[in-house]
């Protein structure tokens, strides 16, 4: 896909993106009410834009109910369970989604490219990937598997814009810039990954996300498109009036307390 596509206008972006949240409200209730499980896995390169996406499905959701699971390193406790030992835990009880930002997967990519796992390691989770997944689906749980894909300019041109900007300065970390210089070892891995694991029980969905706007928009229609969801009918709140004065009840002193300073009066009539 080319950098030079048409770009969609903010406001249309804008209206269709809250189309789209809406629609994942529905999505969490029917999941809520039915009892279904959902797990959504985002992979991809670094800079890609799978956090912009999860912010994105996230921003109006119940956390109660809608979880992301983003598992830092593994401890040393860990490191001698089974692989997939500790991705279990995230796994959503009846009623629930996860959002797996970053997975099991980090094995067939990072782990591989970067040697914190043995050959044996990355070849049997090769092999055994499918067969867990296949045990998930089994048992009921609803697996979609996401890759956002970023030419290697953008990817760059990203990673100088972070360098750049104090707020997201964060996000760089050495992994990331080895990245840069590991381009080709990482795209071996994926595609290693790809021929293993992009069976037709537990396909993998590649998004083109030059356009970080257009991969959002793509990804979640494209998620909503593939699970069987309906609205349900929510119960109408009825809100009371204020009620009447009741026993006499008096608001103690406001001097007992301590409140925050109004900083915001110190900015009022600036531009």
């Amino acid at each position: 896909m080319s950098g030079a596509q048409a770009r969609i206008a903010n406001d249309v972006y804008q209206a269709e993106l809250l189309r789209l949240q809406t629609e994942f409200v529905k999505l969490q209730e029917w999941v809520r009410r039915s009892g279904a499980r959902v797990v959504v896995i985002f992979e991809g390169r670094d800079a890609a834009g799978k956090g912009g996406v999860i912010k994105r499905i996230t921003e109006s959701l119940n956390p109660r109910v809608v979880h992301v699971a983003a598992l830092p390193a593994p401890t040393e406790r860990e490191r001698g369970q089974w692989y997939f030992q500790r991705y279990v835990a995230a796994l959503p009880a009846r009623g629930e989604i996860t959002l797996f930002d970053r997975s099991w997967y980090n094995r067939a990519g990072v782990e591989k490219v970067m040697g914190f796992c043995t050959a044996d390691e990355h070849a049997r989770f090769l092999e055994q990937a499918p067969v867990f997944e296949q045990l998930l689906i089994d048992d009921g749980i609803l697996l979609r598997k996401y890759w956002f894909s970023v030419s290697q300019e953008e990817q760059l041109r990203r990673f100088r814009n972070r360098r750049n900007d104090r707020l997201k300065q964060w996000k760089l970390s050495p992994m990331d810039l080895e990245s840069v210089n590991r381009w080709d070892d990482y795209s071996r891995a994926r595609d290693e990954m790809m021929a293993h694991t992009d069976v037709p029980a537990s396909p993998w969905y590649v998004v083109e996300s030059e356009i970080k706007k257009h991969a959002r928009l793509n990804m979640m229609a494209h998620l909503l498109s593939t699970i069987p969801y309906r609205e349900v009918a929510l119960p109408q709140v009825e809100l009371p009036d204020r009620p009447a004065a009741g026993d006499g009840y008096q608001r103690p002193d406001r001097g007992n307390y301590r409140y925050v300073e109004d900083y915001a009066a110190t900015l009022a009539g600036e531009a």
